[in-house]
């Protein structure tokens, strides 16, 4: 029934002066970590911890989630183009990232972080992953904004007909159903972590994110349109093998965060040590 479906045809470009614009995805993804940093100040606040650990972390953050997702949508899903092509790489505008790539560049991020801050890898992963499944609302908002990454025919009464991109008939607002999906994660961990206090186990919050939001990304990507040519000859796509190794990684760190039932919380004794 047509009057069921639902028409979408926003601007991405909130306001535009001249060559400068201003987009509805850059805006969103800069909330992401606006909003992450409050929320981090009441984790470290909790926590006593000095916010000038949180004002590092939070520039190992920005720069391991935008190098990360840059280089991971350049090489998982366009390699040869972007071999062929590498100052393409830096032109961000342009568009391209990749949730996959922004979850490595995050780990590889933090790392560095822990070889400089030395208060524990697993302490900084597990406050992340409580802002990062937040960020993951926003980024899919914003590729709502922008009428990308979408799914594929649906008879569903909430299709969306894309017209910016020229489609014809309802399709899959795949974006809506991750947003949804990473905002209840969000609040699951959100919980989790104030119900302890933040005396979480170590590895608890990251290992259920991970394997929360990949298996999620894994089902979702069943009805999501193919986003480069080579996925239509796959079993399964390229989001989905990416995902695979992130969800076994969250039930292993899950079943160990258990097992061994190390603090999240740094003692006094410990904590006096590291003051700054």
């Amino acid at each position: 029934m047509h009057w069921q479906i639902i028409i979408w045809d926003p601007n991405p470009e909130i306001f535009r002066i001249g060559s400068f614009a201003i987009r509805w995805y850059g805006v969103l993804f800069a909330s992401s970590f606006m909003f992450g940093y409050i929320i981090m100040q009441k984790f470290f606040a909790n926590e006593k911890v000095n916010e000038t650990v949180l004002d590092r972390l939070t520039v190992y953050m920005a720069l391991g989630t935008v190098i990360g997702a840059r280089l991971g949508h350049c090489f998982f899903y366009e390699p040869a183009y972007y071999l062929s092509n590498p100052w393409e790489i830096l032109k961000i505008w342009h568009g391209g990232l990749a949730s996959h790539g922004a979850a490595i560049g995050i780990l590889t991020a933090l790392w560095l972080f822990e070889r400089k801050e030395k208060r524990g890898y697993f302490w900084a992963l597990d406050r992340i992953a409580v802002v990062a499944a937040l960020a993951g609302f926003f980024i899919r908002t914003g590729n709502l904004m922008n009428s990308e990454i979408y799914g594929v025919e649906t008879t569903l009464p909430w299709g969306f007909v894309f017209l910016r991109n020229h489609e014809t008939v309802p399709k899959h607002p795949t974006q809506i159903y991750e947003a949804l999906t990473y905002l209840a994660i969000f609040f699951l961990l959100y919980r989790i972590y104030w119900k302890k206090k933040g005396d979480v186990y170590q590895g608890m919050l990251i290992s259920i994110f991970l394997i929360l939001v990949f298996s999620a990304r894994f089902l979702i990507e069943f009805v999501k349109e193919p986003q480069v040519n080579f996925e239509t000859t796959m079993p399964l796509n390229m989001g989905q093998l990416l995902s695979i190794p992130f969800i076994l990684a969250g039930l292993t760190g899950l079943y160990l965060s258990l097992r061994i039932k190390k603090p999240g919380m740094m003692r006094p004794a410990q904590a006096k040590k590291k003051q700054l």
